[in-house]
């Protein structure tokens, strides 16, 4: 088993968007009893709350299932628990090595890092850009699957 944890800032915008759109590659690729997704938050502010409309407005057109998707908050833990901590943007990744105490680990990655892009995934709740950033998750979620295949 992969395990495998998306993390943003408030988990409801792009986290819990990748962890829909990991689930729905890992269905599509028959690896869903190989690979176990989750996501969460630097902020624990939303805890508890499902993702931002815009989030499963955007997964819905994409007909994407957004079922079990509900906020919560990064914890040290989740070093532990997962083999692949992907962070949305590098304030995030900053973040993450701070909570574990594990600078540069190789196991938590820029999603975008996956790919030529090489860049942050900017967050919709600002931008209101929710398509940009499905097209940018959906891009490093494919990487991350084919790096993932390539392990198994």
């Amino acid at each position: 088993m992969v395990n495998v944890l998306f993390v943003c800032l408030g988990n409801i915008c792009r986290s819990p968007m990748a962890e829909a759109i990991m689930k729905d590659l890992a269905e599509k690729e028959g690896l869903e009893d190989k690979i176990f997704v989750d996501s969460a938050g630097t902020g624990s502010w939303h805890a508890g709350e499902p993702p931002h409309k815009g989030t499963l407005n955007i997964l819905k057109e994409y007909k994407i299932k957004t079922e079990g998707l509900v906020a919560r908050p990064f914890s040290r833990e989740d070093f532990d628990k997962f083999d692949y901590i992907i962070g949305m943007d590098q304030s995030n990744i900053q973040n993450i090595y701070k909570m574990t105490g594990q600078p540069d680990h190789p196991k938590i990655i820029r999603l975008l890092d996956l790919t030529h892009l090489k860049k942050d995934v900017p967050d919709p709740y600002y931008t209101g850009n929710f398509r940009e950033t499905y097209e940018l998750v959906s891009e490093g979620c494919r990487m991350l699957m084919e790096k993932i295949k390539k392990e198994l």
